[in-house]
């Protein structure tokens, strides 16, 4: 019995599947999953169907030819050749050409709405409305039989029971959901009852999810007064209606978590901030108690009886310096008096008259000089104690006047 080595078995089969006519040029559709792009332009890819997967790699020098951008659950055309690695025994699908399979189209529109709204501005942060803290009415636009519904009903009711849910029925599936969206929209703007928009519904493919990335939608949302909140699909589904929201959730429930507080939160957050405000109304009373306790210390000190007895004292001291300056004053005066006295006094003509002197007058003029009188001259002499009056019988000049 001969053996075969591992690598003539896979050589073997290498030659059977590569040259196998039926294999050189084959066509298949599937779905993309574990997608990745290689940095020198290689694409690798499982495609899958309901029960099978098959690797598959397109070469750079067929991949940059794609006008598309690939992502893991598109659903593709493919046409490529069977292709085996023989070091792995493993085998793939060469793949030459790649188109999308069916919504294709969709895609494309899709992308080229997405680009007209962007430039238009709908997506804008500063377009964007707040979300309330504290909703009073939230509305849901939705279908009224799913399961969305439900799932926001009991979301917020576990979360914030003062709120109140209004629902605004609307298909959100098939040719007429994208129409039903926006009007239910609108009809919520004209009621404003309610604080809160959540649109939504539950996950699907891009034909379940269409009626979300219409124009008539996303111009509703854009012009809508109340903020929207956007549910569409799970985490990996994004839509316009997302884009153009005010804010966009995963998912139904986490909408409704979005769109309200935590009941639990918040009165754990009453709880806290009371024992914050327990504990500062204590601190100040602390403080208080200090600022008392260094008051009564200071009218101990500086009572009205204290202050009393101190201005008192203060008063008797203004007074005996004000005595005293007083005081001085008049004895300064006193002392200027008696010296203006003495100077009046001594220079009165009368005390010098004292003295042994008089006063002459001739005519009623004094007289000053001997020459000016003649022999035979009546005088009249003044003296301290009476009046004279005098001939004069001579008179000397003295020659040693100046």
């Amino acid at each position: 019995m001969k053996y075969l080595t591992v690598s003539a078995l896979n050589k073997y089969i290498k030659t059977k599947l590569e040259y196998d006519e039926h294999l050189s040029t084959i066509r298949i559709k599937g779905e993309i999953s574990n997608f990745k792009k290689h940095s020198r332009g290689h694409l690798y890819f499982s495609l899958k169907d309901t029960y099978s997967q098959i690797n598959a790699i397109m070469f750079s020098s067929n991949a940059s030819k794609l006008k598309i951008n690939l992502k893991d659950g598109d659903k593709v055309l493919i046409e490529g050749k069977i292709s085996v690695y023989e070091p792995s025994g493993s085998y793939s699908i060469q793949v030459y050409n790649l188109t999308y399979d069916g919504v294709g189209d969709l895609y494309l529109k899709f992308e080229k709405l997405k680009s007209d709204l962007e430039k238009k501005g709908y997506f804008k942060i500063e377009n964007k409305k707040s979300i309330p803290l504290f909703p009073k009415k939230i509305g849901v636009v939705t279908s009224n039989t799913g399961a969305v519904i439900k799932d926001i009903s009991n979301t917020i009711n576990r979360r914030y029971r003062l709120c109140e849910i209004i629902l605004y029925s609307s298909q959100v599936q098939g040719p007429r959901a994208a129409e039903t969206i926006s009007n239910q929209i609108k009809i919520a703007n004209l009621n404003n009852e309610v604080d809160i928009l959540i649109v939504g519904r539950g996950g699907g493919s891009i034909e379940d999810l269409w009626g979300f990335n219409e124009l008539v939608v996303a111009e509703a949302i854009f012009n809508s007064k109340i903020p929207i909140i956007s549910a569409v699909g799970h985490e990996t589904d994004f839509t316009i209606a997302d884009f153009v929201s005010d804010l966009r959730a995963p998912t139904p429930t986490a909408a409704a978590e979005l769109a309200t507080p935590n009941s639990k939160e918040i009165i754990s957050k009453i709880i806290e901030n009371s024992k914050r405000i327990r504990r500062r109304l204590y601190e100040k009373i602390d403080e208080n108690t200090i600022k008392i306790h260094n008051l009564e210390k200071r009218l101990e000190v500086s009572s009205p009886k204290n202050l009393i007895v101190k201005r008192y004292e203060n008063l008797k001291i203004l007074k005996m310096n004000l005595s005293k300056y007083f005081k001085q004053i008049i004895d300064n005066k006193r002392y200027k008096y008696e010296i203006f006295r003495t100077s009046i006094i001594n220079l009165n003509p009368l005390n010098i008259m004292k003295k042994g002197y008089s006063i002459i007058k001739q005519n009623n003029k004094l007289l000053k000089s001997v020459k000016k009188v003649e022999i035979g001259n009546n005088l009249d002499i003044t003296m301290y104690d009476g009046k004279l009056e005098a001939k004069v019988l001579s008179k000397e000049v003295k020659n040693n006047e100046e």
